[in-house]
């Protein structure tokens, strides 16, 4: 990295069922639209952290992207969300660790559901 770079924290979430196939789909979906809306490379990715509701069950969300052939060489962590009364149902959130130009501006996404999460970031498609 040089010296127009800085350390970023990318976010986003996304509704899924609780099949192999959807958690797969969505996780992939998500990491792909991050990529792209912040024109990231999977060079500068310092590590990629996923929580998963309880309720999804069948797959973890860093075995979706390695299935994938996706950050196969960055650092991944999966943790489950904490269970709190009223929260949003089916969800992985994630957050990328990524050196980006220091002037850049984050675009996080919120997909499936998870929009409601924090509709105040939620772009425009």
């Amino acid at each position: 990295m040089n010296d127009c770079t800085r350390l970023f924290a990318l976010r986003g979430a996304t509704g899924c069922a609780n099949t192999e196939e959807d958690i797969q789909k969505r996780v992939c979906d998500l990491y792909e639209a991050l990529l792209r809306r912040n024109n990231l490379d999977e060079d500068h990715i310092v590590s990629i952290q996923f929580t998963i509701t309880p309720d999804l069950t069948v797959l973890n969300p860093a075995s979706a992207l390695r299935r994938a052939g996706k950050a196969l060489n960055v650092a991944l962590f999966a943790a489950a969300e904490p269970v709190i009364e009223g929260m949003l149902p089916q969800i992985i959130r994630i957050m990328i660790h990524c050196y980006l130009p220091e002037q850049h501006k984050p675009q996080h996404v919120y997909l499936h559901g998870a929009e409601l999460l924090r509709p105040d970031w939620v772009q425009e498609k």
